[in-house]
Order: structure tokens, then C-alpha cells, then sequence
């Protein structure tokens, strides 16, 4: 039987069609292996239907039809519709930037003929317009037109790097006109074979283009000019660093190029460290870190096309949810190159800074470098309000898109960061004044100022911090302080230390309430699901790995919180801290402070301590003795 066993490991090495003749030969008609052919198109042995483990799920965004796995095994996260929705509807403007140049107009399904015609026009004007028409007609000179689901020989050539299920690329091709090709990469062969079955689904095979490969060795096969991509699309799951070198150089000239990045907690400056790593900048944990990610990202992607005598161009940059969104061009040219460096690099470029503040007392804290330009291109941006405006019923996120842009084209383009209301009030301990008062206060300082896309209570204005902090002075003698409890150390007694030079007017001015915010358009998103925003890393494990994790989650909830203490136990934890104020002499409570005034007990090093009277005359053990308790 073990001859038998060993020519049975053979044939299933060498001949694995003969497995289930050779099975039943030697062990006397036993069950034999099932093919491996079979099991994959889910039949048993004998030709019996085996019911397939893995679940699928359809769903509809946009105008595509998604079949995916219900296990996790392909990555798929519905939150991003927006990310989606608006990466459309700025490739559809970028096709109609570049081939109007060719002469060639973009048909967009729900978008009327005259939309783009701003201004109303006269009868006489109308007049010429029509005469111009009909001579280009008579001439034969027929507009080429580029629809939507058709290749345009001299469209675009598209690659979405990390496809995964396939969906942002099939709504490429079923929503944006204008494109040549699409390819739908990714390194999985799981994501790839369900790219396969859902382009087939939705009968976008003449456009989209599976492709299984390493997203850097894709991109970086096509360095030559005549073989690079107009529109590149990365949307990686955590940080894209690993991409951007690749990505630069594959894009053609004047080409797009949209990246996401989810790792935020790196990027917001949970770890300086981490994000120095991968984008070459260092994160501060501020107020105004969402729009200080966005830039870093920006100087990024500009400091890795530097290598190659390329630059970035911003379109548009958003902060949104979980992630942050950049939209760039990129273009080739040895001055701009250097003149970027001169703008964003040299030296003593800036006012000198001593090492503390000399408002607040305290340190600075040395953040970037980052970019330093704006961050969005208005003029593109007003282009896509436009579009998506005019056609409300394209996108399922057309009324947040619409918020989105408002407020960024209502932005200071020229003034970097922000600040927040909480911030500047909660750093001298008083009421926080209305959004509407502090714009009007630096309105009447003749100041600009403007909201942010990026936080809800963002003020972002020109005014120096000395004019804010005055501004602040005067608020809170409108509401007093209890100055007798601040510390003399502390920002807020530095601060209200100093008499206000600048007189705040809290009057509210009726341009200090911005556009946007008189409309009440919707800006930011409310959580649509339970356990919403960044979803687990794909993985084979399936469902059951996912509810394992959401159990999991459910379980350690507020693990981290402390249980609820009395007073007195707040006052002997307290009091097992020594007070630095007494080491320093400086402490004025005496007996009523909080902390111990009591000496530290000096550390007595292993060497220098004493023989115990106890231990040092006992007699040492012999073999036989049985270890006491307490003695080594």
C-alpha cells in the first residue's frame, strides 16, 4: 500500500487529470479528488452543482452596475460616491479643456447645447452667431462631437492604477465623454477577474481594458512620450507615496493627474515622523491640519516631478471626510522648476522668528515645508460648479459637490492655514463669539476673510496675529475673564496681559455672512451608515472575518475610557504627583495645593545597598534546604 500511496502523490504531481482514475484504482473505489477545473466552476466530481460559498452583491452608482463579492475579499467602500462623483464630473471638464483645442465638442447626457453661454445675448448678436453657423455649415466644416460610451480616436487614454472592483473605471466609460481608452489595473487576480465579469456586465469591453500588474511597473513602462497617460487616477488604501515617482513621469504633457490619501492620521501629525518618511514633511497636530495635508501632498507631488524637470499645476484640492483629494496637472519645463524652488526653498525668505512667541510666550513648533501657492485653480473650478449646476440630476452628490466648490471659490487663494473660533477662544478661556461677529470685526479692520472647505468654523483672513489677537482682547472684555485664576505662565495671562492697540467693531456687516452660507448648501456630508467612514483592508477571509471585527470593535467601546472618581479620589491620585512649582520655588498654594510638596525619596542604586541585619547573619542554605518564601 505504500508503493500504491507513492505512484497516487506521482500522478497527482505530474498528471493531475488522471487524479480521480488512479484514486479509485488503488484504494478499491474511494472517493476520488474532486478537479480542481470543476471546483472553480462550482460542480462536484460527478457533475453536481456545488453551491458556491462566496455570495455576490449588485449594486448601482452612477450609471454602473457593480457585481462584487458580499466577503471582503475585493475592496469596495460606498462612502467614496463622492470622491467619485466629483473625479467625474473634473475629467469631464479636463476633455473639454483638451480636445475643444482639437475642435472637437463633448456631449454630455442631461447637458443642453447652450449651457456654457454665460452671458445673455443680444438679437443682434444672436443674429451673427446664427450667419457664422450657417457659413460653417455651407463650408461642409461639420463639428466633431464626442459622446459618451463612444472611443474618440484622439481622446483620452485613462489608467486607474488600483482598480479593485473595477467601478471607477466602468463609470469613466459610461458617464465621461471623450476617452480613447481605460485601463482597469490592479495587482489582485481576484480584482482583476471581477473587473472582467463586470465590464462584461456592463458592456463597456471596447473601452475599458483589464490589466493585472504592479501599478509602479505599469506606469513606469510607459515613460515614453508617445506612450503615456493623459488622465491618471490613484486611489490607493492608506498613503500613496510608493506611487507618486511613477505617476509623475507617466502622465503626459499638461496631462491629470488625481490622487487620494486616507492615511490622515499621519498626515494631520499624529506622526511627524511617518509622514517625513513618506512625503518628505513634517505634520503638525494643529487645528488647520486638513488643509496643511493638502499641501504637503502638493509639495510631494511637485518635489518628485522636480527630478525630472516637471512640475504641478493645482486644479483643485478638497479635504473631505476621512481623506484628502488632489486634482493636478503636470507639465514640463527647467525655469518653472526652479523658479518653484526659489519661491518655496530659499533662505531668510521670511520674517525672523525668535524661538518663542511673542504673543503667547510659548515655543514654536517647526512644521513642512509644504506648499506654499494656492491650491486651486478658480477658473477650472468655477468651470465644474458651472457644469454640475446646470445638470443637478448627473450625480447622486450633486448638492454637496455644489456646496464644496461654492465655498472654495469664495476662499482667499493667497493666504495659506487657518484659523478656528474654538481655537482662539478656548486659548484665552473665554465665550466663543459668532462667526458672524469675528468676520465683521476684521471686516471693519479692513481685513480679508473667507470660510475654508476643509472645517466647518474656519477663518482664514490676511489680518496679522497681532490685529487677531487684538480683536480678541477687546471680545473678552466684552466678557470677562477670571484672571485671578490663570496661571501667570499660561498663554492666556500673556495674552490679556497686553493692552488692545486696534479697537474691534462687532457690528455685523451684511457682507460678513459669505454667499454659500446665506444658501445654506450643503457642505458636509452626514454619516449615512452605522460603523461609517475607512473600511478594513481587503482580505480572502470573507464575511465572517468581517463580522469577527465588527464584534471585535463592538466589544473594546470605550475600553480606554477611565471609570467616574469622586473628589477625593482625584485628590489622593493627585496628590502621589510631585508639584513642579515647588521644585522651582514658585508654588503659592503651600498646604492647599493639589500636588505633594513632599521631598522625592532619592533612588538608591543595586550596588549600594545596605546588608539587611535580618538576612546578613542567617547561615547560607545548603543544598538540602527548601526555599523559604521571601528569600531569593
Amino acid at each position: 500500500m505504500s508503493h500504491a500511496r507513492i505512484v497516487l502523490w506521482l500522478s497527482l504531481t505530474l498528471r493531475p487529470t488522471r487524479v480521480l482514475c488512479t484514486a479509485r484504482f488503488f484504494e478499491g473505489q474511494s472517493p476520488g479528488l474532486p478537479n480542481p477545473a470543476a471546483m472553480e466552476n462550482g460542480t462536484g466530481p460527478c457533475g453536481e452543482e456545488c453551491p458556491r460559498e462566496v455570495q455576490e452583491t449588485t449594486i448601482t452608482e452612477g450609471a454602473a452596475k457593480i457585481a462584487f463579492p458580499s466577503a471582503n475579499e475585493v475592496f469596495y467602500n460606498p462612502v467614496q460616491e463622492f470622491n467619485r462623483d466629483l473625479t467625474c464630473a473634473v475629467i469631464t471638464e479636463f476633455a473639454r479643456i483638451q480636445l475643444g483645442a482639437k475642435g472637437i465638442q463633448i456631449k454630455v447626457p442631461g447637458e443642453k447645447d447652450a449651457q456654457k453661454v454665460v452671458v445673455d445675448l443680444s438679437e443682434q448678436e444672436e443674429e451673427k452667431v446664427e450667419l457664422k453657423e450657417n457659413e460653417n455649415l455651407a463650408s461642409g466644416d461639420q463639428p466633431r462631437t464626442a459622446a459618451v460610451g463612444e472611443i474618440c480616436e484622439e481622446g483620452l487614454h485613462v489608467l486607474e492604477g488600483l482598480a479593485a472592483s473595477g467601478l471607477r473605471s466602468i463609470r469613466f466609460a459610461l458617464e465621461v465623454p471623450g476617452l480613447r481608452s481605460v485601463v482597469a489595473n490592479d495587482t489582485s487576480a481576484r480584482a482583476v477577474d471581477l473587473i472582467r465579469r463586470n465590464v462584461q456586465l456592463n458592456d463597456v469591453a471596447h473601452l475599458v481594458q483589464p490589466s493585472q500588474a504592479d501599478a509602479r511597473m505599469l506606469m513606469y513602462q510607459h515613460q515614453r512620450v508617445s506612450e503615456r497617460f493623459d488622465v491618471i487616477d490613484l486611489d490607493p488604501y492608506g498613503s500613496p507615496a510608493p506611487f507618486l515617482d511613477a505617476a509623475v513621469q507617466a502622465v503626459s504633457e499638461g496631462g491629470l493627474l488625481c490622487v487620494t490619501c486616507t492615511d490622515m492620521a499621519v498626515l494631520a501629525g499624529n506622526s511627524g515622523e511617518t509622514c517625513y518618511s513618506k512625503y518628505g514633511a513634517m505634520a503638525l497636530k494643529s487645528r488647520a491640519c486638513h488643509e496643511m495635508a493638502l499641501r504637503i501632498v502638493l509639495h510631494s507631488l511637485d518635489l518628485r516631478a522636480n527630478c525630472y524637470q516637471r512640475f504641478v499645476v493645482p486644479l483643485l484640492s478638497i479635504s473631505a471626510d476621512f481623506y484628502v483629494r488632489v486634482f493636478v496637472r503636470v507639465f514640463t519645463g527647467q525655469a518653472k522648476v526652479k523658479a518653484s524652488a526659489r519661491v518655496k526653498f530659499s533662505a531668510a525668505c521670511g520674517p525672523p522668528v525668535t524661538p518663542e512667541c511673542e504673543h503667547c510666550g510659548q515655543r514654536h513648533q517647526l512644521g513642512g515645508p509644504v506648499w506654499a501657492e494656492p491650491i486651486h485653480d478658480l477658473d477650472f473650478v468655477g468651470r465644474v460648479l458651472e457644469a454640475v449646476s446646470a445638470n443637478p440630476g448627473r450625480f447622486h452628490t450633486s448638492q454637496r459637490i455644489r456646496g464644496v466648490l461654492s465655498v472654495i471659490t469664495e476662499e482667499l487663494p493667497d493666504v495659506p492655514l487657518y484659523y478656528t473660533l474654538d481655537q482662539l477662544s478656548s486659548t484665552i478661556h473665554c465665550n466663543t463669539p459668532s462667526l458672524l461677529q469675528l468676520r465683521s470685526a476684521l471686516l471693519h479692520a479692513d481685513f480679508r476673510v473667507s470660510l475654508s472647505h476643509a472645517c466647518k468654523n474656519a477663518v482664514k483672513t490676511d489680518a496679522p496675529a497681532s490685529a487677531l489677537w487684538d480683536i480678541m482682547r477687546c471680545w473678552e472684555k466684552e466678557c470677562p475673564v477670571k484672571r485671578e485664576r490663570l496661571s501667570e505662565t499660561s498663554p492666556a495671562f500673556r495674552i490679556l496681559s497686553v493692552e488692545p492697540r486696534l479697537q474691534a467693531n462687532f457690528t455685523i456687516r451684511e457682507d460678513a455672512n459669505p454667499s454659500s452660507r446665506q444658501r445654506g448648501l450643503k457642505r458636509f456630508q452626514a454619516n449615512p451608515e452605522a460603523n461609517w467612514g475607512p473600511r478594513p483592508r481587503a482580505r480572502p477571509g470573507g464575511k465572517a472575518a468581517d463580522e469577527a471585527m465588527e464584534e471585535r470593535r463592538r466589544l473594546l467601546q470605550n475600553k480606554r475610557k477611565e471609570p467616574p472618581e469622586d473628589a477625593a479620589q482625584r485628590a489622593a491620585r493627585l496628590k502621589t504627583f510631585p508639584c513642579k512649582r515647588f521644585k522651582e520655588g514658585t508654588c503659592q498654594r503651600g498646604d492647599q495645593c493639589c500636588y505633594s510638596h513632599s521631598p522625592p525619596t532619592p533612588r538608591v542604586s543595586a550596588d549600594a545597598v545596605p546588608d539587611c541585619p535580618e538576612t546578613s547573619n542567617q547561615s547560607p542554605r545548603g543544598p538540602g534546604d527548601a526555599a523559604r518564601p521571601g528569600i531569593d
